[in-house]
C-alpha cells in the first residue's frame, strides 16, 4: 500500500475502514498501523466531513404527497388507438406519394426545359453523336433505313 493509495481509499470511502473494500483493506489498516501521524490526520479529516454529511437528513415523504403523485400518474395501460389514426396515417402516405411525384415531375420538366433551351442557343446535340458537329457535316442524305426503302419503291 503506498501512501497515495490510502489517501485516494480514505478521500473515496471516508474514514470508517467498514466501508473500503474488502480487498484492499487488511492492507490500508496495515499501512495507517505502520505510519499512525500521517493516517490519524487524514482519518481525522475524513471522519470530520462523514460526521458533516450524516447530519443532513432528508424527510421522508408524506402520505398525502405519495396519493397525490400515485393519483395524478398517467394509467399503465395505453389508450387504445382510435380508427382515425389510421386514416389519417393513410392520407399522410398519399401525400408523401404525392410530394414525390410532383418532385418527379418538376425534374423531368426542368430537364426538359435545360435541353429545349440548349438546341435553341445552338449548343450541339449530344444525345445522337452523328448530329454533333464535332465529327463533320451531317445532311440526312445518305441515311439508310427500311423506312425510306419502301417510300423510294425500289425491289430490294
Amino acid at each position: 500500500m503506498t501512501p497515495e493509495r490510502f489517501h485516494t481509499l480514505v478521500d473515496a470511502w471516508g474514514g470508517d475502514p467498514r466501508r473500503w473494500p474488502e480487498h484492499e483493506r487488511a492492507e490500508a489498516l496495515a499501512w495507517a498501523r505502520a505510519h499512525r501521524d500521517e493516517a490519524d490526520a487524514a482519518l481525522a479529516r475524513a471522519l470530520e466531513l462523514d460526521a458533516w454529511l450524516s447530519r443532513d437528513f432528508i424527510e421522508p415523504p408524506s402520505r398525502a404527497l405519495i396519493e397525490r403523485i400515485a393519483t395524478g400518474a398517467p394509467s399503465a395501460a395505453p389508450p387504445a388507438r382510435p380508427p382515425a389514426t389510421r386514416r389519417r396515417f393513410w392520407w399522410s402516405g398519399v401525400g408523401l406519394a404525392g410530394v414525390g411525384l410532383a418532385g418527379a415531375l418538376a425534374g423531368a420538366f426542368a430537364v426538359s426545359f435545360a435541353m429545349s433551351f440548349s438546341l435553341l442557343a445552338g449548343a450541339p446535340n449530344t444525345a445522337h453523336p452523328i448530329a454533333d458537329s464535332s465529327y463533320g457535316s451531317y445532311d440526312g442524305a445518305h441515311e439508310s433505313s427500311f423506312l425510306g426503302s419502301l417510300d423510294e419503291g425500289s425491289d430490294e
